[in-house]
Order: structure tokens, then sequence, then C-alpha cells
């Protein structure tokens, strides 16, 4: 048998008791969410850095593939192979370096590569620009493996003032300097 001091009030349809009661108060959520507010404006824009360092590590990932393919194509064929940005993947468009890049066994000429062998196209480049000498000259490797007067750097410039270099040493060899030029 039961007591009265065992049933409770909201037995009776009367409230419960406030040691039953669970949530928040408005002090507390309007408190939680300024400080999620904080951590979202502190994070959000480290996040953004982050994200164009990783593009601009894609880019120099992206062109050294393509520089030591076609310099260990060129020593491994005894033949001359072309690095070149290319729109179409028809032709060679030396102004543009995020275009997708073409690396082409043979000279590719005045931009045309004709009967050459296109040996790999890799895919454009998401940073917001990459350029390479002054000439529109495209990096074309001999049967030594040297670029032969084509070397040059890269400069890769992304946002949130995230950059790199890519160095093509006149021995073919590539090197990578982090320090942003844009």
């Amino acid at each position: 048998m039961r007591t009265d001091s065992s049933i409770s009030a909201a037995s009776h349809g009367g409230p419960p008791s406030l040691a039953r009661q669970r949530g928040l108060t408005l002090a507390e959520l309007l408190v939680a969410i300024a400080v999620m507010a904080l951590l979202f404006g502190w994070a959000i824009p480290s996040f953004q850095a982050l994200s164009a360092r990783h593009e601009v590590s894609a880019e120099i990932l992206r062109l050294k593939t393509a520089l030591a393919l076609a310099r260990n194509t060129a020593i491994a064929r005894r033949t001359t192979v072309t690095v070149c940005p290319s729109h179409d993947g028809i032709g060679c468009n030396n102004d543009d370096w995020t275009a997708p890049l073409m690396v082409i066994q043979g000279r590719a000429e005045g931009g045309n590569i004709g009967s050459d062998e296109v040996l790999r196209i890799l895919d454009d480049s998401r940073v917001a620009s990459v350029s390479y000498r002054q000439d529109n000259r495209p990096v074309r490797y001999g049967a030594l493996g040297r670029p032969a007067g084509h070397n040059g750097t890269f400069h890769i410039c992304g946002r949130h003032d995230a950059g790199a270099r890519v160095i093509v040493s006149n021995f073919g060899r590539v090197r990578v300097d982090d320090t942003p030029t844009c």
C-alpha cells in the first residue's frame, strides 16, 4: 500500500517537482550560441587558409609529376619530350599554365603537336595563377634529360597569399621553394 508521501504531485495533476525537470535556460542557450559563434569565427578563416595551401601543394605535385614524367621518358627513350599547357588537347597554349598539362613525345613546334605522341594529359589547376617565363615557351627535355634552354621558374599563386615556386634547373632537376611570391 502506498503512503501519501510516496505519491508525487504529478500523479495528482500538479506540476512535476523541480528536481525532475531538465533543459537549458535562455541564458545558458545564449552563452552556448556565443561560444559557438566565436569558434566558427576563428575556425573558418583558418580552414580557408589551409584549403589555399592545399591547392598550392596539389599544383606543386601536378607540375612535378608532369616534369618528372617528361624527363624520365626523354632519358629512357632517348628522344625529346615536351610539357606544355593545352585547353583542347590538340595543341599547346603556353600562356596559360593553369590549363591541363600535356606531356608529348616530340618537339611540338609552334604549339602544334601534329604526329607527336601524347603521353599523358594532367588535369587543370585549381590555383589562381601559374606563370612560367616571359617567352611563352614550353618545357622541353632532350635525350640526356636536360631542358636545353627551357629551364626556368614556375610561380604559383593561390588564394589567401598562399604560393610557391617550382624551379627547373639547367640539368633538368626540379626543386620547390615554398616561399610565397604573390
